[in-house]
């Protein structure tokens, strides 16, 4: 009997071992867990809808959690995935510099950190980043107030997004290479800032130059911050200020903000506005003249791509990138996509009968 019972312990190892396998496998758990920064924007929602659309047509499980626009938050997003045993992580920092932390955790796991829209900044913890090419989405609201705007000396109000959000500053530098050389040759004057203003004969800026217009002109990402800009910017705007203008309006949520305000000074005879992000409701203002334009940014292809790469590295394979990205402490390698400028011309085209949203989500289109 002796003999016999002395290898139980070697087949209980061996079970072990297995269940140990198994759970590397993540056989039943969590694959793929996303954060997103907040679910009071429709931008980040239109990405949920998009994520659980491609999670359901792939042979893997994935989490979705919202940061709710804090950093603490995220943190504990991320520890949560990470205790449902992902392989992937997918985030989009809620500030770049913060997020830091929370991936470093994930890293020390064996966890494969992507990047998703917003670039997570000073750490070694990121091994991909799928983005929109933002210094293209910055050049292409500046070209359209270059290409629909008529006349010299046309009052420039610039805004910009959240100081703690790198792509606020990649919108931004895109934005002054075009429009750089538009208030040099006098076609627009800076209207609301006065660091701009200092650096306006410089065609290229550094971070801190940059930094400096920033910290003037950020709507932090929200539409109540941007709406007190506005306000207070028209209230000290002389005359000479005002009549046909162009703002660079950040994003849909805050363009639509300040544009409500500007349209309610009877001194402001016509404004033309950028955005960007496609929301429904910058749709119907675009179809109402109430906003010029907005850079389409798919979601539907962000999220495939970065689906796409997660399914790849689960798959032990190594994903393909397009470029990289300097996030202050190493090159990110990034997997870009290409955006689409959209009006009233081509909003049906390219909004509409591409399938991104229905005919029926709207008024007035034609």
């Amino acid at each position: 009997m002796r003999e016999k019972f002395k290898f139980i312990p070697v087949l209980l190892l061996a079970i072990f071992i297995v269940l140990i396998v198994s759970g590397c496998n993540n056989d039943g758990g969590v694959s793929v867990g996303i954060v997103l920064p907040t679910k009071d924007e429709q931008r980040w929602v239109q990405d949920e809808e998009r994520f659980k659309a491609a999670i359901d047509e792939s042979d893997y499980s994935a989490e979705i959690l919202f940061s709710q626009g804090s950093s603490a938050k995220e943190k504990e997003n991320v520890e949560t995935l990470i205790s449902k045993g992902i392989d992937v992580l997918i985030i989009t920092p809620v500030d770049g510099d913060s997020a830091g932390g929370a991936v470093e955790a994930a890293k020390e796991e064996g966890i494969k950190v992507i990047s998703y829209d917003r670039l997570i900044t000073n750490s070694e913890a990121v091994d991909y980043y799928v983005t929109f090419d933002s210094v293209a989405v910055g050049a292409a609201q500046a070209q359209y107030l270059v290409d629909h705007s008529e006349g010299s000396d046309i009052p420039l109000y610039l805004y910009a997004g959240a100081a703690t959000d790198n792509n606020a500053f990649l919108f931004f530098e895109g934005a002054w290479n075009v429009l750089q050389p538009k208030i040099a040759d006098g076609t627009f004057v800076i209207a609301n800032s006065s660091e701009a203003e200092a650096l306006q004969d410089k065609a290229e800026l550094t971070r801190e130059e940059m930094s400096g217009i920033i910290s003037q002109i950020t709507t932090s990402w929200d539409p109540a911050e941007a709406k007190n800009k506005a306000e207070t910017h028209l209230t000290a705007a002389g005359a000479d200020m005002k009549g046909d203008i162009a703002i660079l309006g950040p994003n849909d949520d805050t363009a639509r903000a300040i544009a409500d305000v500007f349209s309610q000074d009877s001194a402001i005879t016509s404004y033309v506005i950028s955005g960007q992000d496609a929301t429904k409701a910058s749709i119907q203002y675009i179809i109402d003249d109430k906003q010029s334009m907005t850079v389409f940014k798919d979601v539907r292809t962000l999220v495939s791509d970065a689906m796409g790469m997660a399914l790849t590295i689960l798959d032990e394979e190594t994903p393909e990138t397009t470029g990289s990205y300097d996030n202050g402490s190493i090159e990110v390698p990034a997997k870009q996509s290409d955006v689409i400028s959209v009006d009233k011309a081509n909003v049906k085209a390219e909004i509409v009968d591409s399938g991104y949203y229905e005919a029926s989500e709207f008024t007035g289109l034609e």
